[in-house]
């Protein structure tokens, strides 16, 4: 029932690659528009810095996983959006630009960074892989100044900021996994006590979505740690040497890794019959289609504005699962069964499997029901890893989906 209709998805990463595989095996003709030629696993690039893992092994060819799952891809920079005319303007590698007709527009393009005054001066968690690569060169040469005795001490600071106009697009998770791996691999090469690492955050409880009680606990680790606690303070400049505050104090570093919530996306703004949210996320329904476009706009992941409960956030996970949702609602509406589409709101949870280097991982599971936080002492670092090596390979169809919770 579904073949003929033609289903253009932008963007390339987590959310846009699910919603391209649901798609296709549902008989659409589907093409998947990216700027770059492979999908970027964020989840396991927190090892890049200490050296656990390369750039390489976390991605994967678009062009593989587009044959090997019945799609095409097409590697361009979508320039502007026209959903009133059906349109999608491309600009291609070589520089030309094509327009791009559809039945229907998946739109998965995620967000951008929010801006902040000096930012420049920074790492992130949650960047490229050339980013990744200037982390792991900075935190390495800072680790043979201090073997060598250039240095004394050094300070890693590690953070992420908040987005108020939008709480969903805070980036807590990574950083906190990348903090407890520089700890463990520090300790593991015998220089923890020559680094100092501080924790910084704007808001006075970064760590609320765990729960009150699941902060707490986390703090006291932080403590047990010897990690430093700095939150609370809003963040006027990141400067060449540190942080400097609103309060006119500053917080000295040798290196600084803050990792931005997310705003909109530019391209999004293009299009004036687009709705938008106050952050310039792309509003949606509860089935994920974009209002006022007769179903034939969607937007998942990053890139929409995600309903729910305050502590919401926008995970990889529920990207995937607004994906799969897409593709079932679709192949109702072709079937003539609008009534019996599925509503991602029930979804909208927090699943997280926090690694912490060698010492292992925490699970957090957060619903509107409950909330679980279970230490994993060394299994869960494995489990992690078993997780990356399990996405690639059922991305690429060399193992089964899992019926029930990874299927479309």
């Amino acid at each position: 029932m579904a073949k003929g209709e033609k289903v253009l998805v932008l963007g390339g990463g987590i959310g846009g690659v699910e919603t391209a595989f649901s798609l296709a095996r549902k008989g659409f003709e589907v093409e998947l528009v990216s700027d770059k030629d492979y999908l970027w696993i964020y989840p396991i690039t927190i090892w890049i810095p200490t050296g656990e893992i390369t750039p390489e092994e976390c991605k994967l060819p678009l062009t593989e996983v587009a044959e090997r799952n019945g799609f095409t891809f097409t590697r361009a920079k979508v320039k502007k959006l026209s959903t009133a005319d059906r349109k999608v303007l491309l600009e291609l590698d070589d520089g030309r630009t094509e327009e791009r007709t559809y039945d229907r527009l998946v739109i998965a393009t995620g967000g951008v960074k929010k801006k902040h005054p000096g930012l420049e001066h920074t790492f992130s968690t949650c960047g490229t892989p050339e980013e990744a690569l200037r982390l792991k060169e900075r935190y390495f040469e800072l680790i043979e100044k201090v073997r060598s005795g250039q240095k004394k001490k050094a300070v890693l600071a590690l953070g992420f900021g908040g987005n108020p106009k939008d709480p969903s697009g805070v980036r807590g998770g990574p950083v906190f996994e990348l903090l407890f791996n520089f700890h463990y691999h520090l300790k593991k090469l015998g220089l923890r006590d020559k680094f100092e690492i501080v924790f910084f955050a704007p808001m006075p409880k970064p760590g609320a979505r765990l729960g009150e009680k699941n902060a707490e606990r986390l703090v006291k680790f932080f403590e047990k740690l010897g990690i430093g606690y700095r939150v609370g303070k809003k963040i006027k400049e990141f400067q060449p040497d540190g942080i400097l505050f609103e309060d006119g104090s500053k917080l000295e570093t040798d290196l600084t890794v803050f990792t931005p919530a997310l705003d909109g996306h530019p391209l999004y703004k293009t299009d004036p019959d687009l709705p938008l949210n106050e952050a310039g996320f792309v509003k949606i329904d509860e089935h994920c289609a974009v209002p006022g476009t007769d179903y034939s706009v969607w937007a998942v992941g990053d890139a929409a504005a995600v309903e729910g409960p305050d502590w919401r956030a926008k995970q990889g996970h529920l990207a995937e699962v607004m994906g799969r949702i897409v593709a079932r609602n679709l192949e109702k509406l072709v079937r003539g069964k609008p009534e019996r589409m599925e509503s991602y709101l029930p979804h909208v949870h927090i699943v997280c499997l926090m690694d912490m280097g060698p010492w292992g991982g925490i699970f957090f599971a957060r619903t509107r029901k409950r909330i679980v936080m279970v230490p994993l002492p060394k299994v869960g670092h494995w489990l992690k890893k078993l997780w990356g090596w399990y996405y690639k390979n059922s991305k690429l169809g060399k193992l089964p989906r899992i019926p029930g919770v990874d299927a479309p």
